[in-house]
């Protein structure tokens, strides 16, 4: 096969995994299994400049979907999944980049400063009752997502755990 056939089949399937739902890494997965064993794929040896698109395409889907639940103008969309899907993937792509020896740093910061964000417009809103609090996990929930991000829970804005809903 040529490289210019075997760079069309890659970039089609990074194309896939960017553009995959909520748990990138299994459309990764699947893309490598057609890409290299599937007996209708193309059975293509791949080294790891190959398979660097597709880990890369893993890194940019799951970065979409954690600023989609840290951006307040999605909170009345149907894509919105909330704060603990955002803590679920963000554990996902912690887990992802530790398997794969990838860099998360750029993403960490930014997701960060979306967290402070995201906090302080939910804060600004309930208080002038233009809505009820959006967010759908515990204090400790947060905490321990706030933590993985490199902010000390103290350090989010005053009064975030009283939009947290009640523990039982």
């Amino acid at each position: 096969m040529k490289d210019f056939d075997k760079q069309i089949y890659i970039t089609e399937e990074t194309f896939m995994v960017l553009h995959s739902g909520e748990i990138p890494e299994i459309t990764f997965h699947s893309s490598l299994y057609y890409l290299t064993e599937d007996p209708d794929g193309p059975c293509l040896e791949l080294n790891g400049a190959d398979i660097l698109p597709l880990k890369e395409a893993v890194l940019k889907r799951y970065r979409a979907i954690v600023l989609r639940d840290l951006e307040p103008g999605n909170r009345d969309k149907r894509s919105y999944r909330g704060l603990a899907r955002c803590a679920a993937n963000w554990q996902r792509l912690l887990k992802f980049c530790a398997r794969e020896n990838l860099d998360f740093e750029v993403i960490r910061r930014e997701t960060a400063e979306a967290l402070q964000n995201f906090f302080q417009q939910e804060l600004v809103d309930v208080a002038s009752r233009k809505r009820v609090s959006s967010i759908n996990c515990s204090q400790a929930e947060i905490a321990n997502l706030a933590i993985s991000l490199g902010i000390l829970p103290a350090d989010l804005p005053e009064g975030w755990q009283g939009l947290c809903p009640e523990e039982e």
